[in-house]
């Protein structure tokens, strides 16, 4: 169901890589809530995935543009706005990705080139993403930024290895450049810290589908879908949240508020009586 809450707003979209990809619910979204779009990744992952197919459903034009490169981001904001005659009003980044964990290097023994590639892909490519945008003037006034985050930014999981260490770091972000982008511009900048999702990235991670089990198990309401991310960060684009800006807001059937669910104490003590027999 629509409810336009986008009409007439334009933006971008960093991260679609396939359907299964968070980003790519936030497009369909998005266009659905009446905005128009541009969609941008890497010129691997575009040659990669199936982003085209996204972009000919929703009528969006695909910038190729690698996030942790100035360059490519001044290019991909000026072509932006030079194919909507002018400044956009919302941006998704959902970039995330770390050599180290595809690698198989745990925490313990992390190769700190590839700590580096991690940050500056997950987290400091959204510092050089809003600064590029400041500094172009490229988003309207009460504009909308938002990154996808998780849990264990704040807490230690098992397995997310450096990632965590870049979800802290994207959070900060954007807290410090939301202060000013409000200040200056009244832009908003906020994280989303979203249940596990079934995506090509998270899949990555090692242990993945016991934690998909754990959560679903912990939160009162489940796990959230990508269908119910993009359904939320379509409010945070929206003007229904305007004096919302610079924080983390947690999207995880309550997970985040969860000390020992009923269903996983029940698990736990079944495995704790299996191991005195």
């Amino acid at each position: 169901m629509s409810y336009n809450l986008l009409k007439g707003k334009k933006g971008i979209i960093f991260g679609a890589l396939n359907d299964k990809s968070i980003a790519w619910k936030v497009a369909e979204r998005a266009v659905e809530e009446g905005a128009e779009i541009v969609l941008t990744n890497m010129a691997v992952s575009i040659r990669m995935g199936t982003i085209n197919e996204l972009a000919e459903k929703c009528n969006a034009k695909v910038i190729a543009a690698d996030a942790t490169s100035v360059e490519d981001l001044e290019k991909l904001f000026d072509e932006t706005m030079a194919h909507f005659g002018g400044k956009i009003d919302f941006v998704l980044h959902s970039i995330g990705s770390s050599p180290n964990v595809r690698k198989g290097r745990t925490y313990d023994d992390l190769d700190y080139g590839f700590l580096q590639k991690t940050l500056d892909i997950s987290a400091i490519s959204f510092h050089k993403m809003m600064q590029v945008a400041r500094k172009k003037d490229a988003i309207n006034d009460w504009g909308s930024i938002v990154a996808l985050s998780y849990v264990a930014a704040q807490r230690t999981f098992y397995g997310y290895n450096d990632m965590a260490d870049a979800k802290s770091l994207l959070e900060s972000i954007a807290r410090s450049f939301g202060y000013i982008y409000g200040r200056d511009k009244k832009v908003r900048v906020n994280t989303v810290s979203q249940s596990p999702t079934v995506t090509t990235a998270g899949s990555g991670v090692s242990g993945f589908d016991g934690l998909l089990d754990f959560s679903e198990r912990m939160s009162p309401l489940g796990n959230a879908t990508a269908d119910e991310c993009a359904d939320y960060v379509i409010t945070l684009f929206s003007d229904l949240t305007r004096k919302v800006t610079m924080q983390n807001l947690f999207h995880d059937g309550g997970f985040s508020n969860i000390g020992m669910s009923h269903s996983a104490m029940e698990v736990y003590s079944k495995g704790a009586e299996a191991e005195q027999k």
